[in-house]
């Protein structure tokens, strides 16, 4: 649009005579109507010079606008949903023990111990990889392993039904 003295009062009067109209086309198609047709005016505004039917290439913005922030909207309510159930780091049918419990358990431990057993068994790094993603040594990464496997060992150790321990005779 072009820039002069006059713009911020043909902004404003397009606004109150289009804007009510703009806003109930958006909300057809998104949640955030208002913010669709503040875009589509900012668009506007920016442009080095003004469409030929402003109210018609307003309407063609909003619209787009609207369908892709609605669009948008459900993909991140669909992400958020996926990841708000309980996502299970163990894969049922290739380990030998409760998925569930595992999970449980490696949730269990502490940030640092979960980094370094997630990058090393699931990531497949090194320890020089850890040592380097962590910011430690290499030696301070493998502890950081071994200390994390024998906290979920802990965890997940069940007493054997097939062999009962021996008592002393």
């Amino acid at each position: 649009m072009a820039h002069d003295d006059q713009m911020p009062r043909r902004l404003a009067d397009l606004l109150a005579e289009h804007g009510p109209a703009l806003v109930l086309y958006a909300r057809a198609w998104c949640d955030c109507p208002e913010d669709v047709v503040q875009d589509a005016l900012v668009e506007m505004v920016s442009r080095s010079r003004p469409p030929d039917h402003v109210v018609a290439w307003l309407f063609r913005v909003v619209r787009n606008g609207a369908i892709s922030a609605g669009r948008s909207a459900r993909r991140r309510q669909q992400r958020e949903q996926s990841c708000a159930a309980r996502e299970t780091w163990f894969d049922d049918a290739a380990t030998a023990i409760d998925a569930a419990a595992a999970t449980e358990a490696l949730e269990t431990l502490s940030p640092e111990l979960r980094e370094a057993v997630v990058a090393r068994i699931w990531g497949q790094l090194t320890f020089d990889e850890i040592a380097k993603l962590t910011d430690t040594s290499s030696s301070t990464a493998q502890r950081r392993y071994e200390q994390g496997l024998r906290h979920l060992y802990t965890r997940l150790e069940k007493p054997c039904t097939t062999n009962p321990p021996s008592t002393p005779s």
